[in-house]
């Protein structure tokens, strides 16, 4: 069974007002595509009611970065009251989305990738602990920095994006 260490717990964002949501999505699948990420989608679900459409994606990346070691990223996207509307912009209507946006981003460090040091066996478990803490602390520290890094550069990517928007848009 392989071993799931938490790196970043909960980093939360929300923004209000207008976005393209198939390019924020595209944003942030496109930012996984581009640094060899697989791409794992475990929850797309859509309900429409009278204030407006309700989305949830739950997105789960993960790469493999060595035969030890995989990392990976929880994304929780909550789309509240999603309405379109039509924005004139330098004499062009631009069909946009309204509405609440809030993100929930976890990282993960796994180990034991191929479950080889099973901890089921006290003598693999111990094995594994003197492994963890002495041989590959160095190869997991670079690991967890890489998960940090990326969770951080997606986050102000997705800040960026709907920045943009909410200081050109305004009707």
């Amino acid at each position: 069974m392989a071993g799931k260490t938490l790196v970043v717990d909960h980093l939360k964002f929300s923004y209000e007002g207008l976005f393209n949501l198939s390019e924020l999505y595209t944003v942030i699948s496109s930012f996984f595509f581009e640094r060899g990420w697989d791409w794992y989608e475990k929850n797309n679900t859509e309900q429409i009611t009278p204030e407006g459409k309700q989305i949830r994606l739950v997105l789960e990346p993960w790469k493999s970065a060595s035969d030890f070691y995989k990392i990976a990223v929880k994304i929780v996207i909550h789309f509240t009251d999603i309405k379109d509307v039509e924005v004139e912009h330098d004499g062009q209507t631009l069909k946009l989305n309204q509405g609440l946006v809030r993100m929930t981003f976890d990282g993960f460090v796994l180990h034991d990738r191929p479950g080889n040091w099973s901890l089921d066996n006290p003598v693999n478990f111990f094995i594994n602990v003197l492994a963890q803490k002495y041989f590959y602390r160095q190869h997991f520290l670079k690991f967890e920095t890489w998960v940090k890094n990326d969770i951080d550069e997606l986050h102000n990517q997705i800040k960026n994006y709907l920045n943009v928007f909410k200081y050109s848009y305004h009707a």
